[in-house]
């Protein structure tokens, strides 16, 4: 079997969404922007997610479900597929990482990682 999950790499934007968030009691929400680039050379079908969500106290969420947003694309060799969500925390940081469950055209499934990214509110971190 071929290690297919350097052929996706995925990049990362966040941003806190102040306008939606109530730190007064607890509620923060970010935002994420996903793009998966495909660097293979064959199309692939993004089946899956699994993030693990930590928040600043070191509490842990696993979220596990099928596609992005409603939807399992197929990303052509060469392409790249992009994509806005979002996620609320009881504190002012933490952190996401997880992977995407992809399929090659051929049928072989394999883990694409999403490398571990911050979550935190503009003046959190030092």
């Amino acid at each position: 079997m071929t290690d297919l999950s350097n052929t996706i790499d995925i990049h990362v934007n966040t941003r806190y969404l102040a306008e939606h968030s109530q730190p007064a009691d607890n509620r923060y929400v970010f935002a994420y922007d996903i793009t998966i680039r495909n660097n293979g050379t064959e199309s692939a079908q993004l089946l899956s997610r699994h993030w693990i969500i930590t928040d600043g106290d070191g509490k842990t969420q696993e979220v596990r479900g099928s596609g992005v947003v409603g939807e399992q694309p197929v990303i052509q060799a060469d392409d790249e597929y992009s994509y806005s969500s979002g996620t609320l925390m009881t504190t002012a940081v933490g952190s996401m990482q997880g992977s995407f469950t992809m399929r090659t055209e051929e049928g072989e499934e394999f883990e694409a990682p999403i490398a571990p990214f911050s979550l935190a509110v503009p003046g959190a971190l030092h």
